[in-house]
């Protein structure tokens, strides 16, 4: 191995432990410091750990008062005014700058912080708020204001959370080990989810025959940080000089174990492993992620506003998500460790093909995959087709 290589893995085991430590941190509700090399920093709570005291504690360490963090989806949804009294969005010359709304938390309680955060509660009561309006955030805070969200996000939280600034600390780390708290660089955050596609390897590999398959091989990659495994269903024999039929299948809980009849995973995955079955040869990826990339409490949440009336993609924008958080680069990676980096490829979604094709995978042809609503999925699938562009 050369020595740039060795640099570079020893660069993203770093980024990996100090990443998940401090997700660990905020699922459990703790604070910690975000910083990053310009010298910003801020004490940081996810939304979902606020606790009654959160709000006076976190001012009293900082000095400075609370402001609570939302995506622009968020804000969006609730219809919060700018400074200016215009709502978010709409402002002078257009959309905000920046991702990531801050909101004023004078007046608030942990619970209507929690309330902000999640569209799934009661809608939020204002009584007792100063003022509920976007504060603009300085473009230096702006980084480390998205690493907060985004690491939100990594722990599989809704993507919210309380922010302090360290106003004239100019040692963060030094400032957060003094009183036992955890710091992360805004840098390590963003970085994170590619840094753990880089690292994956085959841990472990086992002969399982399928009822629709017998000839199978389950391949197991893990993150060099222990994190969640993706598998790849290696079916008959493929050639690498030839492109492999290969499916990427982001896992569903509810409907690959469940059977659910809310959406077309299920029928999705069984179909894929019996069309590389008939075909011979191929290889399906079982990725690990969840309702497109927001986990499954999220996605069950997800569930509710659909019910209320959203569609498949606007419940994960009510909630703060991107319509679609998944990234290709696990998938690329596996292929490559596999030895496959020409593809034809099973599915109904171009972003699939075009994300593989960013990430080195050489997409040579799309073949068709859809089946037919079920009753309970037509406007699930009329949502995949209008909105994100599916071949049906």
């Amino acid at each position: 191995m050369t020595q740039s290589l060795q640099e570079a893995f020893a660069l993203d085991a770093g980024v990996l432990q100090a990443v998940d430590r401090a997700t660990a941190e905020l699922r459990r509700g703790g604070l910690l410091v975000i910083f990053d090399r310009q010298g910003e920093a801020a004490l940081v709570q996810a939304a979902e750990g606020v606790a009654p005291g959160s709000l006076p504690d976190m001012a009293r360490l900082t000095g400075c008062a609370p402001l609570l963090l939302l995506t622009r989806q968020r804000a969006g949804h609730l219809g919060l005014r700018s400074r200016a009294g215009k709502p978010s969005g709409q402002g002078e010359g257009g959309p905000p700058s920046g991702d990531v709304v801050a909101v004023g938390t004078a007046g608030m309680t942990a619970e209507t912080v929690a309330e902000l955060a999640d569209p799934t509660a009661r809608q939020p009561s204002m009584h007792g708020a100063e003022e509920l309006a976007r504060w603009p955030l300085t473009e230096p805070a702006e980084t480390v204001a998205s690493a907060a969200v985004s690491l939100a996000k990594v722990a599989r939280l809704l993507p919210a959370a309380l922010f302090a600034r360290l106003a004239n600390v100019s040692d963060p780390e030094r400032w957060a080990q003094d009183r036992t708290l955890l710091a992360v660089s805004a840098e390590n955050v963003e970085d994170y989810r590619f840094a753990a596609a880089r690292s994956l390897s085959i841990v472990a590999a086992a002969r399982v025959p399928l009822e629709a398959a017998e000839e199978t091989q389950i391949v197991a990659f893990r993150p060099s940080d222990g994190g969640v495994e993706h598998l790849a269903l290696i079916i008959g024999s493929p050639k690498a000089e030839e492109p492999v039929l290969t499916r990427l299948h982001s896992e569903c809980f509810t409907g690959d174990l469940l059977g659910s009849l809310r959406c077309d995973c299920g029928d999705q995955l069984r179909g894929a492993i019996q069309a590389i079955a008939d075909a011979g040869a191929g290889v399906l990826l079982y990725l690990a992620q969840e309702g497109r990339g927001i986990g499954l409490v999220n996605k069950l949440r997800a569930y509710t506003l659909q019910d209320l009336g959203a569609d498949t993609f606007e419940a994960n924008e009510q909630l703060g998500f991107d319509a679609d958080e998944r990234i290709y680069l696990p998938a690329a990676e596996m292929l490559r460790r596999l030895g496959f980096d020409r593809i034809r490829l099973l599915t109904n979604n171009p972003d699939k093909m075009a994300g593989l094709a960013r990430c080195g995978i050489s997409v040579e042809d799309r073949v068709a995959h859809s089946f037919p609503s079920n009753g309970h999925n037509e406007l699930y699938l009329a949502a995949k087709a209008s909105r994100g562009g599916h071949l049906f």
